[in-house]
């Protein structure tokens, strides 16, 4: 069957030789992001920075933040994936002067290169709560990019690319109507803004409580760990359950770094 699409006020259909997909027009559409299912893979923002043909380096418009919490033996990595949330009250569009749109059909928030100058990209960023505008550099005439939904995809009846890359189907991408019917109507989770002056368009399911599948006492776990017979101890417990400030790069969660370098800095996990 040969492609062929057909538009009515209130939706769009396109019709290709596998596959039928409809998107409405005229409402917001978002993303739901499952920390209970996300192992970190970081695949989201690589596919993200492929499909628009970005070049290694700083600039991504899909993040995966990852930090670390507590100490040997009870160590916590959290994950959670940031992106242009689209918020139904974008505060970084005025900020923008000019330089940035909610258009109408899908609820994008979208930058206009041909009226985006450094400075309405930089007050743009300062405005946005979840550093969703990245720049290649920090030079005066730095290029900025952020995140489009995808939209000449969603054009073609397609998802957004990160949505489809996940591996783990952490993700998903729906109208922010049927999004909160099928998880709810969480809009925030650890680490994040408060999502009342926005209105973020996503739902989050915060990640598990972790669980220890075979309890054990650490106090007495750690020096039977250290204890290496006739030989000195491998370590001093005290020494892995109390951490300086300084030992982790990541221990909190980070949205607006310091710099284009600070991310890489922190974070070996960080991907280009």
């Amino acid at each position: 069957m040969s492609s062929s699409s057909t538009t009515t006020s209130s939706t769009t259909t396109i019709i290709t030789s596998t596959t039928t997909t409809t998107f409405q027009t005229g409402v917001q559409y978002g993303f739901f992001y499952d920390a209970s299912r996300c192992n970190g893979c970081h695949a989201c923002a690589v596919a993200c920075k492929s499909w628009l043909e970005i070049p290694a380096g700083p600039q991504k418009p899909a993040r995966l933040q990852e930090w670390e919490t507590g100490s040997f033996p009870n160590v916590q990595l959290h994950f959670v994936f940031t992106t242009c949330f689209h918020c139904a009250n974008p505060i970084c569009v005025p900020a923008a002067n000019g330089a940035m749109m909610k258009e109408p059909k899908y609820g994008v928030v979208l930058m206009d290169p041909s009226l985006a100058t450094t400075q309405s990209m930089r007050d743009a960023a300062a405005a946005c709560p979840y550093g969703a505008i990245t720049f290649d550099s920090d030079a005066d005439g730095a290029t900025a990019v952020k995140c489009n939904m995808c939209v000449d995809r969603l054009e073609q009846g397609l998802k957004p690319v990160c949505v489809m890359t996940c591996p783990m189907r952490a993700l998903d991408f729906d109208t922010m109507a049927n999004l909160e019917a099928k998880y709810g109507t969480l809009q925030t989770i650890e680490g994040l803004p408060d999502p009342s002056e926005t209105n973020p368009s996503v739902v989050f399911k915060p990640t598990d409580t972790p669980k220890q599948f075979v309890p054990y006492n650490p106090s007495e776990a750690l020096p039977l760990l250290a204890n290496r017979g006739n030989l000195p101890p491998l370590f001093d417990p005290s020494t892995v359950t109390t951490l300086s400030t300084d030992i982790v790069g990541r221990n909190h969660l980070v949205l607006k770094p310091a710099g284009v370098s600070d991310p890489t800095d922190t974070s070996i996990h960080d991907e280009g």
